[in-house]
């Protein structure tokens, strides 16, 4: 999940795999696949580096690398839970 700020300030958890696309006039605006809208504090572009660092984390965990956390201006983001390795040190033996 990402956190992004809604216009009054209270902040929100979003699946960034959900959203199907961004729009910004002027307001940035998150239109999810079942077709809810968010608008957003964050800009365009903030919002796209909060979905790649997202999904840098995963693949992180995944692979073992501890990636530093990122921050908005909600505070930082919550601890993912651990992932499976994708492999083993041995190769898989």
């Amino acid at each position: 999940m990402i956190v992004v700020t809604r216009l009054n300030g209270s902040g929100f958890a979003v699946n960034p795999d959900l959203v199907e696309r961004i729009q910004e006039t002027p307001d940035t605006t998150l239109i999810m696949v079942d077709g809810a809208k968010y608008i957003v504090r964050e800009s365009m572009a903030d919002v796209i580096d909060l979905i790649a660092a997202y999904r840098a984390r995963i693949v992180g965990m995944a692979y073992g690398t501890d990636l530093p956390t990122t921050r908005n201006a909600t505070g930082p983001q919550p601890t993912l839970a651990a992932v499976a390795p994708l492999r083993t040190q041995d190769g898989g033996r």
